[in-house]
C-alpha cells in the first residue's frame, strides 16, 4: 500500500472514530506513520477538499493543528458549494480533477461527467482565443453543475 493512501485511511479511521471529525498534529501524525510532513499535507489537499465533502481547517504555530470534518451535504448543496468555490477561470486539468472527484464521491453520475468533459474540452473551446478558454470554461462548467443539481 502506498503511503499516501496509509495517511488517507488513518484519516478516514479517525473520522469515523470521533463521529466526523478529526484534529491531527501534521508533524505527530508522520512521525507515527513514518512519512514527511510534506506528505500529510499532499494526502489532505488532494483527498479531503470540499469537492469531496470536506472542510479543513488549520492552526499554525507550535500548538497548531488541522482539523478535518466531513460535511454531511446533500448533492445539490456540494455542487453549490463547488460553483461558490471556482471563481472567475478554470483550467481544463483542474476541471477534469474536480469532475473526477464528484464521480468518484456520487454527486455526479458517469454520464453527466462525460457530458461536462465534452463540453469544457479544448477540444471545444480551440474556436476562442486562449486568454478567454478558461473563462468560458469557468462559466459553461458552473452552469453545467447547475443543470444537474435539478
Amino acid at each position: 500500500m502506498r503511503i499516501s493512501d496509509s495517511v488517507a485511511n488513518y484519516i478516514l479511521q479517525l473520522l469515523q472514530e470521533t463521529n466526523g471529525t478529526a484534529e491531527i498534529q501534521r508533524n505527530e501524525l508522520a512521525n507515527f506513520l513514518g512519512c514527511v510532513p510534506s506528505q500529510i499535507n499532499y494526502v489532505i489537499t488532494s483527498r479531503f477538499t470540499p469537492e469531496q465533502g470536506y472542510l479543513v481547517e488549520s492552526r499554525r504555530g507550535g500548538g497548531g493543528y488541522i482539523r478535518i470534518t466531513r460535511l454531511n451535504l446533500s448533492n445539490a448543496d456540494r455542487i453549490m458549494h463547488i460553483v461558490n468555490s471556482i471563481g472567475d477561470s478554470l483550467d481544463a486539468g483542474t476541471a477534469r480533477a474536480m469532475t473526477q472527484n464528484m464521480v468518484q464521491s456520487g454527486v455526479l453520475d458517469q454520464a453527466s461527467a462525460e457530458l461536462i468533459y465534452a463540453a469544457v474540452s479544448e477540444k471545444t473551446l480551440a474556436v476562442l482565443p486562449r486568454e478567454l478558454r478558461d473563462k468560458a470554461r469557468a462559466a459553461i462548467y458552473k452552469n453545467m453543475l447547475i443543470v444537474t443539481r435539478t
